[in-house]
């Protein structure tokens, strides 16, 4: 079982790469849940194999396999309860293009919002998501992100504009850097 939950996530994980299935990215990109699935699954069965003869120490590996099991998801459930939960994503779509959707997410722990940007090209089960990267607020990075056209993606920041181009395929071009427009 901890085998089958490793390889279930290096399936996420793989999938996570841009390029990869938005659907089997969302189900099993999940290391925490996955791997401490994993070790909870390897302690727990050393755990069994051994054999305790005495009261004792019978009461202390239910204590250990109970602390193991029910404290490391509380202790990161209270983790995330406390610092915010990251993760508000904003969704855009094409303008003539139904099946490309830009999406930005929020995975910053703090007040000041630091996005993921990626293109989703495509729909249900063969969706691919392309990363356009991560993007920061507060350095001026980012200030506004558009469709500028149908196949064009323009991220405006405080200094430059960058620009990512839609081939046909729904994969991204490499960015390219144009100068602001003179303000009027």
């Amino acid at each position: 079982m901890a085998f089958a939950a490793l390889l279930a996530y290096l399936a996420g994980w793989y999938a996570s790469r841009p390029g990869g299935l938005v659907v089997v990215d969302q189900w099993l990109n999940h290391p925490v849940l996955l791997v401490g699935a994993a070790v909870v699954l390897v302690v727990a069965s050393l755990i069994i194999e051994l054999e305790f003869r005495t009261r004792v120490s019978q009461i202390g590996c239910a204590a250990g396999l109970v602390a193991l099991i029910f404290g490391a998801p509380m202790t990161v459930f209270t983790v995330l309860a406390t610092t915010g939960f990251p993760g508000r994503t904003d969704r855009e779509v094409s303008p003539g293009r139904p099946d490309r959707v830009l999406t930005m997410t929020n995975v910053a722990f703090s007040i000041d919002p630091i996005y993921r940007v990626e293109l989703v090209s495509g729909t249900g089960w063969s969706a691919r998501h392309w990363s356009m990267g991560i993007w920061n607020t507060q350095y001026g990075d980012l200030v506004r992100i558009d469709w500028s056209g149908t196949d064009r993606i323009t991220i405006t920041g405080r200094k430059k504009l960058t620009v990512f181009d839609v081939l046909p395929d729904g994969s991204l071009s490499a960015p390219r850097e144009e100068p602001l427009p003179p303000k009027q």
